[in-house]
């Protein structure tokens, strides 16, 4: 019998662990990022769940027989003419190909038009074609490509933005 998967949002004990666990083996395996990365990653999460409480952030997450496997978060609080930002996006490898990362991005995206945020932008880098396969069809495209080392080693760092579907413009 298979469990099914139990979506959620907001804050839930173990979140800001499990997050960081999916982040930390997940590019370690793929590109070798190490402590550098894993503690970049808990920093910004920690004080990004400390600001859950502004109705322009929320983190979306799903679990699988009562562990998180999977997150997206929207930052749409840097500030009133910055874009949203997509953050922490991330599914267990044993759940790919489920259709659980659409899921989450749909809702993300969903969320962003109902908070009209102009644009939402999101950071990654080259090689994560799965990744940027979804990122397209939400309506994302590259705006910006350059080799960079924030992420703890030197990868060709990416950023994607995505325009409101309705042409909403900031205030």
């Amino acid at each position: 019998m298979t469990t099914p998967l139990i979506f959620g949002h907001g804050y839930t004990p173990t979140l800001i662990g499990r997050v960081v666990t999916l982040h930390a083996a997940y590019y370690a395996k793929a590109v070798g990022f190490g402590a550098a990365f894993e503690s970049k990653v808990a920093r910004e999460l920690a004080a990004f769940i400390a600001r859950l409480d502004h109705p322009n952030n929320e983190i979306w997450w799903a679990t699988h027989n009562g562990e998180i496997v999977a997150s997206i978060a929207i930052d749409g609080q840097p500030s009133p003419e910055a874009p949203a930002v997509l953050h922490w996006f991330i599914v267990d490898p044993n759940q790919h190909g489920q259709g659980l990362g659409q899921t989450l991005l749909d809702g993300a995206m969903s969320f962003c038009d109902k908070q009209q945020f102009p644009t939402v932008e999101l950071s990654t880098f080259a090689g994560l074609d799965a990744a940027r396969t979804l990122y397209e069809r939400a309506g994302f495209v590259l705006t910006k490509e350059q080799q960079g080392a924030s992420w703890g080693q030197s990868v060709t760092e990416q950023t994607f933005m995505r325009r409101h579907p309705n042409g909403v413009r900031g205030s």
